[in-house]
């Protein structure tokens, strides 16, 4: 059994707060894992039969009829009582289709208001969540309707939770291998959990890339009827092959067309990266200045949301160790629930008699309320002119936030003469409070 602590006691905590639980993340993630078999043990180890648990799986020969939205609620009515605690999981959702309402002349309808013509599963689950001894919970996302848009749709009836490929430290609790071997392993293949399970090589990367010409790809040209992916598929492997640098839409599409000599619009190249975002593939970071403080509207950067799957599509020929360590601290950064951003710090400087303005990068910036922390990320510091490079916009941010250079290896944490802590990727990642400390 694969642990997932960080997401389970995040369920936990939500438990019977009168809203619906909505679980996102990308296909194949474990959304379904989570709920179906880590919440419910839990619910049982605290005394919760199965007959107070509800389970429907839409996706599941079995409940097919209950894809209907009223066949689906009247399920539900007979299973419950009005003086017992039900908890009641639903997943799939998005397999619900609507019905028309009977008795309606549809001709006195506003053709703006068509939408009511129609039994949704919103309507219901909205029904039973006014019900005070039910606690419901739901899963979905496919080409039909994105995770995020049933999250959007019950806005404060609901609370989102988004789960993420595997860690780090949960790849590693559960690999059983040396740290230095996970290290290298997950580098590689990532933390997508049926990847993680596969024990031969080669089928982790079959596996992996499949997941993209299957279903990825595929749910993004169904749901927004693209006539074909390559254009959106050239755009993911731009990408992908510079995760962690800054670029925008324009940029992105100067590469397009000098290297897949592929010429695209501006506007089309952002509406492909936001069908990418919806569909949890990549991730943004918006750029802040730190001591304008302020953001920018670009360049910004993207990063794969699972390195396995970012390697896995360039066919594992990319491997710059600096990039995908980047990525995988990014990644972990967003897991633990942070909101990251990419911070710019303005330098000034002589030569030769003339003064110069230039920006500096931090990596990450961690906001914490008003308190921040910033990140640095380098692979190696095995050079003098290194390490000043690395550190000279923490140096120069002007305040007194906790600084941290992340490096390759295992390195123990230790501080130096300007406060910056420096401690090694493995044990960062490891440790859930490396943040904080």
């Amino acid at each position: 059994m694969i642990n997932r602590d960080l997401y389970l006691n995040r369920l936990i905590s939500k438990k019977e707060n009168g809203l619906i639980k909505i679980i996102t993340g990308i296909r194949r993630c474990g959304k379904s894992y989570l709920l179906f078999e880590l919440y419910k043990n839990y619910l049982n180890s605290i005394g919760i039969d199965d007959n107070h648990i509800i389970q429907i799986q839409l996706d599941k020969k079995e409940y097919e009829n209950l894809r209907n939205p009223n066949k689906l609620y009247e399920h539900i009515l007979q299973k419950i009582n009005e003086t017992e605690k039900f908890f009641i999981f639903i997943d799939e959702i998005q397999l619900c289709y609507r019905i028309k309402k009977d008795g309606i002349d549809e001709n006195s309808v506003p053709e703006e208001d068509r939408d009511l013509l129609y039994t949704t599963f919103y309507d219901i689950l909205n029904d039973l969540m006014a019900r005070k001894n039910l606690d419901i919970y739901v899963t979905g996302s496919n080409s039909r309707l994105l995770s995020k848009d049933v999250a959007t749709n019950f806005r404060d009836r609901g609370v989102e939770i988004q789960i993420y490929p595997l860690t780090f430290s949960e790849f590693y609790d559960f690999s059983g291998l040396e740290k230095a071997d996970a290290w290298e392993e997950y580098m590689t293949y990532g933390g997508m959990p049926l990847a993680v399970l596969e024990k031969n090589e080669k089928e982790k990367a079959e596996y992996l890339k499949t997941l993209f010409t299957r279903i990825y790809i595929a749910d993004i040209k169904e749901r927004y009827k693209l006539k074909d992916e390559e254009q959106l598929s050239n755009l993911l492997d731009v990408i992908f092959s510079s995760v962690g640098s800054l670029t925008n839409p324009h940029k992105l599409n100067n590469t397009l067309e000098s290297v897949q000599k592929i010429k695209l619009s501006d506007h089309t190249v952002k509406k492909y990266l936001e069908y990418l975002e919806d569909s949890f593939i990549i991730q943004k970071a918006n750029r802040y200045d730190v001591k304008g403080k302020s953001y920018l509207d670009f360049p910004l950067k993207y990063y794969a949301i699972d390195i396995g799957l970012r390697n896995a599509r360039l066919n594992f020929r990319q491997q710059e160790r600096s990039h995908i360590m980047e990525n995988i601290i990014f990644n972990e950064l967003i897991a633990r629930g942070y909101s990251v951003d990419v911070g710019v710090v303005q330098v000034s400087s002589t030569e030769n008699g003339v003064q110069k303005k230039s920006n500096l990068e931090i990596d990450f910036i961690v906001n914490q309320g008003f308190n921040k922390v910033y990140i640095q990320s380098a692979f190696s510091l095995d050079e003098p002119e290194k390490m000043k490079q690395e550190t000279r916009s923490l140096i120069n941010s002007g305040d007194f936030f906790k600084k941290i250079v992340v490096v390759g290896g295992n390195q123990k944490r230790w501080q130096d003469e300007n406060g910056i802590i420096f401690i090694g990727v493995i044990p960062f990642l490891l440790d859930k409070e490396s943040v904080e400390k």
